[in-house]
């Protein structure tokens, strides 16, 4: 009586088959990203630690309805302080969501947030489309208006 063990790999819960690691050992359920072109490649110190050395970062989402921005931390990409024309609270003390005293407001409320969450610098890379103007520079004002003196702003912005 011959006896054939059959190794099999059952299918995974979402549906999709099952691949091997590179080296055949583990299962995945997921495609891998590219890997580099070249693995030795030297990754520069300032990339490698930029950071921890600005951990903060403020992100804003402009739109024609409403504002939004909020502190991420970069370790960690979590929130650390938001602030949106859309919660309840702002909405009613707000006549209009989308101009510059929403921007303003705003800048005020999340310079406030991140005093509460102990956060003492912050840094905004605008996108390369960008112009530091309007409501952009009026959330980034009011931010660095509202802190304490003790609390230092580094805004990163292009000349």
């Amino acid at each position: 009586m011959n006896l054939f063990l059959v190794h099999c790999v059952p299918r995974s819960f979402f549906g999709v088959e099952d691949f091997l690691d590179d080296d055949n050992s583990w299962p995945y359920t997921y495609q891998k990203g590219k890997k580099s072109k070249n693995p030795t490649k030297h990754v520069l110190f300032k990339n490698r630690t930029r950071a921890y050395m600005e951990p903060f970062t403020l992100d804003m989402f402009l739109s024609k309805r409403f504002v939004s921005a909020s502190l991420m931390r970069r370790v960690t990409s979590k929130q650390v302080a938001v602030a949106d024309t859309n919660s309840k609270d702002i909405k009613a003390a707000l006549r209009s969501r989308s101009d510059i005293p929403a921007c303003l407001a705003i800048g005020r409320i999340l310079a406030d947030r991140a005093r509460e969450a102990d956060v003492y610098t912050d840094s905004y890379t605008p996108m390369e489309r960008d112009k530091f103007e309007g409501k952009i520079r009026a959330v980034v004002f009011d931010i660095t208006a509202f802190r304490p003196l003790s609390m230092i702003c580094n805004f990163i912005v292009p000349i």
